[in-house]
């Protein structure tokens, strides 16, 4: 598994497994069977409501606490300073758990202007060694300058949609020359026409890889962190097994070509639910 290193010293798997979506009831066999599969990075989140069954996972998975990065994230609703150091406390809780990995805000929700104080919140709780690394999750660019100009420490992680029909290069760029990763949620597009895209089908063919496996190493090679979800035993293997094959530059040029600024989330800048 290659990793990738946040804040100078932490090593992130680059391919995790995300669990949005996942209800209560398939979280436990799912991630068990991610870790045993090979996965050490498991992303959760405070509003997926399965952080409990999550960290039961980890518990009987009998892997050391040490070998695997949990990345769990603040909601809109927790947002502010103070709130923000009670929801981590929460979410440890849940996860049976002293510290996690990486802790995210979950959106800047704009329109309440919180993510700054929220964000030197989890500042604080890394100095208290409660989070090893902080990030957020679906930042722009003008999001992240902020943080940039009024926060000390610079964000580890931006999680972001991106896929091959919303390849996010503009702020790949800028998170590239700040040094902050970019981490992919939804990279299939969730199981989308991308899959079925006949660019996308052709490499694969090529290759003797599915669709996924393609997109997920197009990521890879991109040098994006990502993390696809399936709570199908079949699936979260084949999504592992990404480390035997390599795109060729025309492949990767092929596919960067497929960019057309498609979503299927929300945008950044739009997002204010709470």
């Amino acid at each position: 598994m290659k990793t990738v290193t946040l804040h100078s010293t932490i090593e992130m798997p680059q391919l995790g497994f995300g669990v949005w979506q996942v209800e209560e009831k398939d979280a436990v066999p799912a991630v068990t069977k991610a870790i045993e599969t090979g996965y050490r990075s498991i992303d959760t989140a405070a509003i997926y409501g399965n952080e409990k069954q999550v960290g039961e996972a980890i518990r009987q998975s009998g892997v050391a606490r040490d070998e695997l990065f949990i990345t769990t994230k603040v909601w809109n609703t927790d947002q502010g300073y103070e709130n923000t150091l009670k929801a981590l406390e929460t979410s440890l809780d849940k996860l049976g758990l002293d510290y996690v990995d990486l802790y995210l805000i979950h959106w800047p929700t704009p329109e309440y202007d919180e993510y700054v104080e929220t964000y030197k919140a989890l500042e604080q709780l890394q100095k208290d060694g409660k989070v090893k690394a902080i990030g957020v999750c679906n930042f722009d660019i003008d999001h992240l300058q902020r943080l940039l100009d009024e926060c000390e420490v610079k964000p580890a992680v931006n999680q972001v949609e991106c896929h091959p029909y919303l390849a996010q290069n503009e702020l790949k760029d800028f998170c590239r020359d700040n040094g902050i990763l970019l981490e992919a949620w939804s990279p299939l597009m969730q199981g989308g026409e991308v899959l079925k895209d006949d660019v996308v089908q052709s490499i694969a063919e090529k290759h003797g890889k599915t669709s996924a496996q393609v997109i997920i190493r197009w990521h890879l090679q991109n040098d994006t962190v990502v993390i696809p979800k399936s709570i199908t035993p079949a699936r979260i293997e084949e999504n592992f097994d990404v480390f035997d094959f390599q795109l060729t530059a025309d492949d990767m040029a092929a596919i960067n070509q497929l960019d057309r600024g498609e979503r299927k989330g929300p945008k950044p800048s739009e997002m204010n639910v709470r």
